[in-house]
């Protein structure tokens, strides 16, 4: 069927065999609709029953198959029964804080002394250097584990070494060939990595090093002797969940497995800082990939925007309930104060864009944008023209820049390589984003660059704009029952998207604005039956005018189910993402 979308998207119905169908239904007394997502996943038949329930157990692989991983805990271990101090230097965003928190949350949990250090963005720029560095070891650490950064270290990492401090790097994001010279640099993302874990985050990357020394540790009779008691580290998986769905990684294998139970663990509750901001957004119904990755997310993320860095790795390490309410409580104002930016700085952007729509890639510049914002920014434009978007804040000769990329354009191998031919101080990321500083003369080279870099791939399905579609419904399968029987597939995200359905001939009869940018609409189907639906963002858009209730015609509506509860009730929404005319 064809359909004629407002938003010029190709609707392509997702291609499954029947046969499999009707066999995952019978081996596994699944509905037809559930039994249909899978074929069209093409999930193995042998890995379904594993898909549907992930465990940590039946997905975790010996943590000592990555690169360096033994050198790395035997050098903590070390640190440990010497008692040396150890210092954790991480990232500002929401998986480098995650990351700290887990390595600190251990470290306490077991009596080791240690220090933390989260750079700010404007004063430090992003990763380790000398600065940073001279000051972390005045404060007397034997060792720096670099946590989601450190890969591209080379000069702060020298240093630190020269002073006779070991550096461990647990890291994922892409390297070059020459790696810096460190005690250990345990990343799967090595060009020499050969534990096929190149999925993972920073955040799942600690976990596996803690895992690999807490059995260690475990082996060397360390609990026993000193009359500790063993760390769980399951109960960490909150915070590896929240790193992973917020650094947008595939949810896949062991990731998969870590935000199923991360969920879980959230759901109790454990972590006080995490709780607190949990509240504070008032979410009601059981944690999900959106609560995290949307509302609990961004909050972290503000403080390392607005100057703030250590206050997300401060929360999720607190166990102070009165302390934890006033981080959780100024990260949401950073928040509120974030959007307003935000909003400011997109407007500004999205004028500039109007002059380059044409290009295959957006590199767009302009002087003293915020640059803690412009990653989001990036973000919103990406989605907008369906383009890798690089953004560069200008500041006399020098820009600092961030980026967001598309399925099938890799962003950071990009950079390295513009790193390597000297179109850029310094910079890295991996596949979906990055972030770099850029001498001002040389970015029409380095938009040349990547220009002629973008046309050598293959990325006609990228470029054709497509919505690709799952099943037709009747508004009467939007209720409680078929929402758990498509949740079965869930956790979703990058590599298991969310179902995505079409209702046909609907009827707007009430819309109403929101926040003043999503629209929330009264629909009726053929049949009479009332659907509630939300567009996000979609005030100003092409979407707006036919969503109105003033518009008399029947469309066709694509989008999502999802489940809302407040105060005890639930109700289901449809997340339209694009309406075609009938």
């Amino acid at each position: 069927m064809n359909f004629n979308a407002v938003l010029k998207k190709n609707w392509i119905f997702k291609k499954f065999d029947n046969n499999q169908v009707t066999k995952i239904s019978e081996k596994f007394s699944l509905k037809e609709i559930t039994s249909r997502l899978l074929a069209i996943r093409n999930i193995n038949f042998e890995e379904i029953e594993l898909f549907l329930n992930p465990s940590i157990k039946n997905t975790m692989p010996n943590p000592f198959s990555i690169n360096d991983m033994e050198n790395a805990v035997s050098r903590i271990v070390k640190s440990i029964d010497d008692k040396e101090i150890i210092a954790i230097f991480g990232d500002y965003d929401v998986d480098g804080a995650a990351s700290t928190a887990l390595l600190g949350k251990y470290f306490s949990e077991i009596k080791q002394n240690f220090i933390t250090y989260i750079p700010d963005r404007k004063k430090d720029g992003y990763g380790p250097s000398i600065n940073s560095f001279n000051d972390l070891i005045k404060k007397g650490p034997k060792v720096i584990i670099t946590v989601d950064c450190g890969t591209s270290s080379y000069d702060a990492i020298e240093y630190a070494q020269s002073k006779g401090v070991d550096v461990i790097v647990l890291d994922h994001h892409q390297s070059l060939i020459n790696l810096p010279i460190a005690h250990s640099i345990v990343n799967p993302n090595r060009l020499d990595d050969k534990s096929n874990l190149e999925y993972l985050c920073a955040s799942g990357v600690c976990f596996m090093f803690l895992s690999g020394l807490n059995s260690t540790l475990r082996k060397n009779n360390w609990f026993n002797k000193n009359k500790a008691i063993e760390p769980n580290i399951i109960n960490y998986l909150d915070l590896v969940c929240l790193g992973t769905i917020c650094d947008v990684v595939p949810l896949s294998g062991l990731n998969r497995a870590i935000v199923a139970q991360g969920l879980k663990i959230i759901k109790k509750r454990k972590n006080v800082g995490l709780k607190t901001l949990y509240d504070l957004c008032k979410i009601e119904s059981k944690p999900s990939t959106y609560h995290v990755g949307f509302m609990i997310g961004p909050r972290i993320n503000a403080g390392g925007r607005v100057g703030k860095s250590h206050y997300g790795a401060e929360l999720l390490m607190s166990s102070d309930n009165k302390h934890s309410y006033k981080i959780a409580k100024d990260l949401d104002n950073f928040n509120k104060e974030r959007q307003h930016i935000e909003n400011e700085l997109l407007k500004k952007v999205e004028d500039e864009a109007l002059n380059f729509q044409n290009d295959p890639i957006l590199v767009l510049s302009g002087t003293d944008w915020h640059e803690g914002i412009i990653g989001i920014v990036a973000s919103r434009i990406k989605d907008k023209y369906h383009k890798p978007t690089f953004l560069i804040s200008l500041n006399k000769t020098e820009g600092k820049g961030s980026a967001r990329s598309i399925y099938g354009f890799d962003l950071g191998s990009s950079i390295i390589s513009a790193v390597q031919l000297g179109l850029l101080e310094k910079g890295g990321g991996h596949k979906m984003a990055g972030g770099f500083s850029i001498k001002v003369n040389k970015i029409s080279e380095f938009k040349d660059f990547l220009i002629k870099r973008f046309n050598k791939i293959d990325l006609k399905e990228h470029k054709s704009n497509n919505l690709y579609l799952d099943a037709v419904l009747s508004a009467s399968a939007l209720n409680e029952n078929f929402y758990n029987d498509i949740d079965l597939l869930s956790p979703f995200g990058p590599s298991n998207n969310e179902p995505t359905f079409v209702i046909e001939d609907i009827k707007i009869v009430n819309s109403t604005l929101i926040a003043n940018k999503h629209i929330k609409t009264i629909m009726t189907s053929k049949n009479g039956l009332t659907i509630k639906g939300i567009a996000f963002n979609s005030k100003g858009s092409i979407l707006e005018g036919y969503l109105s209730k003033n518009y008399k015609k029947k469309v066709h509506v694509a989008g999502k189910m999802t489940l809302n509860e407040y105060n005890g009730k639930k109700n289901i929404e449809f997340i339209i993402q694009d309406v075609a005319t009938s």
